[in-house]
Formats: C-alpha cells, structure tokens, sequence
C-alpha cells in the first residue's frame, strides 16, 4: 500500500546544531503513530517538517504524491488549513472567542458561511463532550474541557491527517485519558490517519505502532498493544 505520508532522508539543523540527522517515517491513511523520544530528540522537529511548517535541509516528504518542498508557501498553507489538523500540548486556543467560535475557526479560514460553520464545528463539541463550553472562552473551561475543544478544532474541517504535540501534555492522567480515547475514536471513525509526538508511554498505547527518535534518527518498534 503506498503511504499518505512518505518522509526519507530528512536533515534539519538550527544553527549549527542539527535536530534531524537521517529520519524516515512512512504513514498509511487511517494509521495512528506514535513518534516518541526524550526531550531535544527531534520529535517536534519531524512533526513540523511532515506538516510543511519547517522545511528539511535535505531529504524528501512526499504527502498524498506531491513532494512538500516543491509546493509553495501558500500551497503548503492551503494543505494546513484543509487537509492537515493540529493539536498541541497547551491547545493554543484564541482566547478572545468563544469555544464554539475556536471550533469553527478553521472552516472559517477555509470561506465556510458562519453558520454552516458553526453547526459543524457544535457537531464536534458534542461529540466530544464538551457542547456546554460552546458560549463559553477558553478562560471559563477547565483544561481538559479546553483541549477537547482544540480537538475539535482539528477535526472540524475533516482532515485526512492529524498532527498532535504532546496533546495531553498539560493534563492530569484521567483527563488525559479520556482526551486520548475521543481523539482517537474520532479520528479513526473519519479515517484520518493520525502522528503523535510523545514522550508519554500510556499516550502511545493509543497508537497502532510507535517510531523512536533518538539524536536525529528514527527507528520503528514493535506494534503497540
């Protein structure tokens, strides 16, 4: 099966310091994986040169047969609006808006009517448990209530993969938990395939199988269980 996402060969250095070496990863549509390593790994790094935010000194990421470093910055940016989704550790919330409003924001983005955009994104809240944060700004939920509703986000415009740092990061084991089994439970029911940038073993169990990043290189383990 050809992969949605195909990364070879990728070298990223700051500076003088380098953050990826020679790291490969391949992801199938509907594939969750788990990218783990200790901090300053170069797991954020991966993630960020996979979703053409960062491009890689050298080495080649080919996403759905289009080669990521040959697109243009506003290409790059239109497959961040539509196709990919982002999670991150803190949530990353607007904090001026409404949570419903934060859930909408990426159809938004993308020229959907506001209505039209807020119904899809209210879908999603309730989904994830979270309609009764809809009037409310990210200050008045709690933190797990606030990375649902980052999850949402994501999920709102239906994209084909997910990008998540660190989701659970910033939360309790339980809350984290149950953030993992509704992200996880979404994101297979829409087909998305997903990356999970971790350091937490009990997040990684969620995945289909897990990728080590360790000075730059990657290496696959056995599938999770």
């Amino acid at each position: 099966m050809t992969p949605l996402l195909h990364a070879t060969g990728i070298a990223k250095s700051f500076g003088a310091t380098p953050a990826l070496v020679d790291a490969s990863l391949d992801v199938a549509a509907g594939e969750v994986v788990a990218v783990m390593g200790p901090s300053g790994s170069g797991k954020s790094t991966l993630l960020h040169c996979l979703a053409g935010i960062v491009l890689p000194d050298s080495g080649q990421i080919d996403y759905d047969g289009r080669e990521l470093s040959s697109m243009s910055d506003a290409g790059r940016s239109a497959l961040r609006r539509g196709e990919f989704g982002f999670v991150f550790q803190f949530g990353q919330l607007v904090p001026e808006l409404s949570c419903l409003e934060n859930a909408a924001l990426p159809l938004r983005l993308e020229g959907v009517g506001r209505r039209e955009a807020e119904r899809r994104a209210r879908t999603w809240l309730e989904r994830l448990e979270v309609a009764e944060t809809a009037d409310k700004t990210p200050g008045q939920v709690s933190g797990g209530q606030g990375q649902r509703v980052a999850v949402a986000r994501a999920l709102a415009t239906e994209p084909r993969v997910l990008f998540a740092d660190e989701p659970t990061g910033a939360l309790d084991s339980l809350n984290g938990e149950r953030v993992m089994q509704l992200f996880s439970e979404a994101a297979r029911e829409t087909g998305a395939a997903i990356v999970l940038v971790t350091h937490e073993a009990r997040v990684a169990a969620w995945s289909d199988r897990e990728v080590v990043v360790r000075d730059g290189r990657t290496r696959s383990l056995e599938p999770a269980v």
